[in-house]
């Protein structure tokens, strides 16, 4: 029994006592000499191999094409032992020792345990499915595993739309509460015009006293007649971190709890706080309350500490992008409310675009926004306004564009009309420029003002290019031109900055997906909701749909981890700071991305 084998290494560390003494007292040990031909193509595999020093390559059958080396610690060959034959030759490079495991003993340790399975599942949506669903159950803070239940809410207080407002009052100072939902009658017309929405209105102390002393209503109004409709909500059962956004977005103190249509309960801003340590509400309540930019700066410099305080606790960047994404909006939009004088909030709209536009943006990354001023305003003060706000959003850790991309910036500073003139022109792709002006605009997502001045510029744009292959085609160019971190041999390859994540799996991804997303009319701005839209109009296959949005999660957390612990910002990742199940998982991932980018070429008619 070879006591040496190393059980702390990817993916033997998830095997239980039990299963890692039978992989102990199953495995034998072969030696190979320089040149020895270690596995043949064509033949049956009964073993899988694992390195213990030495070198092997892999090889087509005719010697005409190198796949792969392996060293230390690595594994070969898995496809065979589920295929029954070996596909390529296997050549020791040097002596070599390696450990043999019988092919019997692996697929009973697969079938047994999901998450040594995952490792060596083919399907990168399914691997990292697998891993992730043990990760949780290891890493997961239990305030994140909370779920919305009977413990944590209150029963909901249900009233009858005809009841009078002074009688709703004291039903309220009765039971200590200061809200309650109304059961709307199935005719209220509210209902009628909006079938999909849930039969209940929300009635609180505020509405109640504005009702009467600001709006002139009796005190014997029915409460039906001032309940505010829809009511936001929850499900019961759903995680509590779900909530946490929902209350989030929407800057909301309380959220109904619903069983299928049936209301049973009210989740107050109290009860979430209660129950997660890292207190986003406080936060966001921080940004709310500031009255100048010294205070939101102070909330601001809070959000790199609420990432790494997720990140730690197992949390999905998937979740952490959502919430951040929220807490981003609120702190632009702030700051737009403190910089720009009040009445031109209706006339202009202020964009955000790239990844903040998309809701993939985590860490503070450059500022890359726009302005939309509504047709016949004459705005002329806007450019020293637009100056100042740039040097605010600089002052709450938003570093200035590189590129200039920013309000301060005439270029992207235009009424509707002109925005839509602008648009026709850059999707004549004259430039490489024009294309990634067009493409950044792509992205645009209103945040401050008048945010309805965005939708008629976004709609001239989806007609554009809906189907606009030519424009397409010149669009699309630039997925292409960055080269895969990938070796000869299938291998991750990394310089001296270490792999540049961003050109070589991210934006390939995103762009792909983008210029997709424009021919065929998709109006959502993520990323992983466009892939998902693509996959329901059958555009893409749903493995294809899968591996991509697991390939660009995986580029997302290994880029954003490395940041958090290095204390930088930029995209490259230090490979040695990954484990075999990283490293093995990018190398998969950026092949999903390889086989994206030909499917790309081969569907806009594209050579290099």
């Amino acid at each position: 029994m070879p006591d040496k084998f190393n059980m702390h290494t990817p993916p033997f560390d998830c095997l239980d006592e039990a299963q890692q003494h039978r992989l102990r007292s199953s495995l034998d040990v072969a030696y190979f000499r320089d040149k020895e031909t270690v596995l043949t193509a064509g033949e049956d595999s009964e073993h899988l191999l694992v390195l213990i020093k030495g070198a092997v390559e892999e090889r087509s059958q005719d010697g005409s094409e190198i796949f792969a080396h392996y060293a230390n610690d690595d594994l070969f060959d898995v496809r065979a032992l589920f295929e029954g034959k070996t596909r390529h030759t296997y050549v020791a490079l040097e002596d070599t020792l390696a450990y043999l495991l019988p092919k019997a003993v692996f697929l009973e340790l697969y079938n047994e345990n999901g998450q040594f399975a995952a490792y060596f599942d083919n399907n990168l949506a399914r691997r990292q499915e697998l891993i992730e669903a043990a990760q949780q159950q290891q890493n997961l803070a239990e305030f994140i595993l909370t779920k919305v239940d009977k413990d944590i809410y209150h029963p909901a207080m249900i009233l009858p739309p005809e009841q009078p407002l002074n009688e709703v009052t004291q039903t309220l100072k009765s039971n200590g509460i200061d809200s309650a939902l109304v059961r709307l009658n199935d005719d209220d017309m509210r209902l009628l015009d909006d079938p999909h929405q849930l039969p209940y209105g929300i009635i609180t102390r505020t509405n109640m006293l504005h009702a009467v002393m600001l709006d002139g209503h009796p005190l014997d109004t029915p409460v039906g007649t001032i309940a505010t409709f829809p009511v936001i909500h929850v499900d019961d059962g759903d995680f509590l971190f779900n909530a946490m956004i929902k209350m989030t977005r929407n800057r909301m103190k309380r959220v109904m709890v619903a069983d299928g249509k049936d209301a049973v309960g009210m989740l107050d801003m109290t009860q979430i706080l209660s129950a997660f340590s890292t207190h986003s509400h406080v936060l966001t309540l921080s940004i709310a309350r500031a009255s100048s930019i010294e205070e939101l700066a102070i909330a601001s410099n809070r959000q790199r500490q609420l990432v790494d305080s997720l990140l730690s606790n197992g949390i999905r960047t998937r979740f952490i992008m959502e919430l951040i994404s929220a807490v981003n909006e609120q702190i632009i939009e702030k700051a737009f409310e403190l910089v720009v004088p009040p009445a031109l909030h209706d006339h202009c709209c202020l964009v955000v675009l790239g990844s903040e536009g998309r809701g993939e943006q985590i860490l503070k990354t450059d500022q890359d926004n726009a302005l939309i001023i509504k047709d016949g305003l004459h705005w002329h003060q806007c450019e020293p306004v637009m100056e100042k706000f740039t040097h605010t959003l600089q002052q709450l850790g938003y570093p200035l564009c590189p590129g200039n991309v920013m309000v301060n910036n005439p270029k992207w500073v235009k009424n509707q009309t002109d925005w839509k003139s602008t648009l026709s022109q850059w999707a004549k792709a004259t430039s490489s420029e024009q294309v990634m002006d067009l493409a950044i605009f792509t992205d645009a997502h209103a945040v401050a003002g008048n945010t309805a001045l965005l939708d008629p510029v976004k709609e001239h744009l989806r007609k554009l290019m809906l189907n606009n292959m030519l424009a397409l085609q010149d669009f699309c160019r630039p997925a292409l031109q960055f080269s895969l971190p990938l070796t000869l041999f299938g291998n991750v390859k990394s310089d001296k900055q270490g792999v540049d994540l961003k050109s070589g799996g991210i934006f390939p991804v995103v762009h792909g997906i983008r210029t997709l997303s424009l021919e065929y009319g998709i109006e959502d701005n993520n990323t992983f909701e466009r892939i998902e839209s693509l996959r329901k109009r059958k555009i893409l296959e749903p493995e294809t749909a899968d591996n991509l949005t697991e390939a660009l999660k995986l580029f997302l957390k290994l880029r954003l981890g490395q940041q958090l612990a290095n204390q930088h910002s930029h995209n490259h990742i230090d490979l040695k700071q990954l484990d075999r199940t990283e490293r093995d998982l990018l190398r998969h991932s950026l092949h999903v991305v390889k086989k994206f980018k030909q499917f790309l070429g081969y569907h806009y008619q594209i050579r290099d």
